[in-house]
């Protein structure tokens, strides 16, 4: 039986998938599978993926036909896991030797739905170490009461997926798939998923996954149209939030978030192209509108002048269509 099934989507990461191919090697076991997503790559990645079929130990190569985003090849990876246990790892950043095995023997030790771990970010030559924001470590928790409190960093907001692994059961009770189609924020609804319905989750202090920040190519570092996803991200969040029976609790935590994400993009709106910035302004106010008003007036009066006072001002904008259009 496969013990751990690593999904891998590449789109266009040439310069990278190499070290991230050369990484997956020295993690390399028998019981290991690695599914290598090809989300429609239009550079050398194809290329250098039908290498790594051939020579990486435990390789599946799976190829989309069109490019369908972050979120779509993970769903594709997770359809095609035969592992007991599952975890992601993007195409441009990598791992340290030995690694999986590690997670998995905390996996094995815990045995709880999913573990989360602390990462090492890089921008250019800088490493800096990001830790889980739970500070009991090692011992099985209940995921709901991680989300809060609502004015503190929490692990809802620590929502990298390759931060961690996950059991099986979490993919038979419909709880580790990702949001089709989102292109960016496709962690956030993905995570408060979790915390909200798993039953038992846990924090560890392992360090092993290098995620490269600042690349030219990621979303984060494009001001197009496709990172107005986050606001369907949220609104997810939000819906499925309010649905909870904790719901009175739970959404000024989900609200605080969203609006400090709006507020946060809003304040970068000029590396936006100009018919985007529009649509980011007319969206956010469309999106404020849709939040339940009693929890947001209670969340901007909390906020710092400065944010509060930009969300505010973009509320009285005229709101567009709820639809991000491709």
């Amino acid at each position: 039986m496969v013990k751990l099934s690593v999904i891998v989507p590449f789109y266009n990461v040439q310069q990278y998938a190499p070290d991230t191919l050369k990484s997956l090697r020295a993690n390399t076991r028998e019981d290991f599978e690695f599914i290598l997503v090809d989300d429609c790559s239009r550079d050398e990645t194809p290329e250098i993926l039908a290498r790594a079929e051939r020579e990486l130990p435990g390789a599946v190569l799976v190829r989309h036909e069109q490019n369908g985003g972050l979120a779509t090849a993970r769903n594709t990876g997770i359809d095609r896991a035969r592992g007991e246990y599952l975890t992601f790892l993007d195409g441009d950043d990598w791992l340290a030797p030995g690694y999986y095995p590690q997670l998995v023997a905390a996996m094995d030790e815990l045995g709880c739905d999913f573990v989360r771990t602390d990462h090492v970010q890089c921008t250019g030559r800088a490493r800096s170490v990001h830790r889980v924001p739970q500070g009991r470590r090692g011992v099985v928790l209940n995921p709901r009461e991680a989300i809060l409190p609502a004015d503190r960093s929490t692990s809802v907001d620590y929502a990298y997926a390759w931060a961690g692994i996950y059991h099986r059961r979490l993919v038979d009770r419909g709880l580790l798939h990702f949001t089709h189609g989102l292109r960016t924020a496709e962690d956030r609804p993905w995570i408060w998923k979790l915390h909200r319905e798993a039953e038992s989750f846990a924090a560890v202090g392992l360090l092993g996954v290098y995620y490269r920040r600042g690349v030219a190519s990621s979303l984060t570092q494009i001001g197009d149209v496709r990172q107005l996803d986050f606001i369907r991200a949220f609104d997810q969040v939000i819906e499925e939030t309010a649905r909870d029976p904790e719901a009175d609790k739970l959404l000024p935590k989900a609200v605080r978030t969203y609006c400090a994400i709006m507020a946060h993009h809003l304040g970068s709106i000029e590396r936006f192209e100009p018919a985007v910035a529009r649509q980011l302004r007319s969206l956010s106010a469309g999106a404020l509108r849709r939040l339940p008003q009693d929890v947001l007036a209670q969340v901007l009066d909390s906020m710092d002048p400065q944010r509060a006072s930009r969300l505010r001002r973009v509320r009285r904008r005229p709101a567009a269509a709820r639809t991000v259009a491709a």
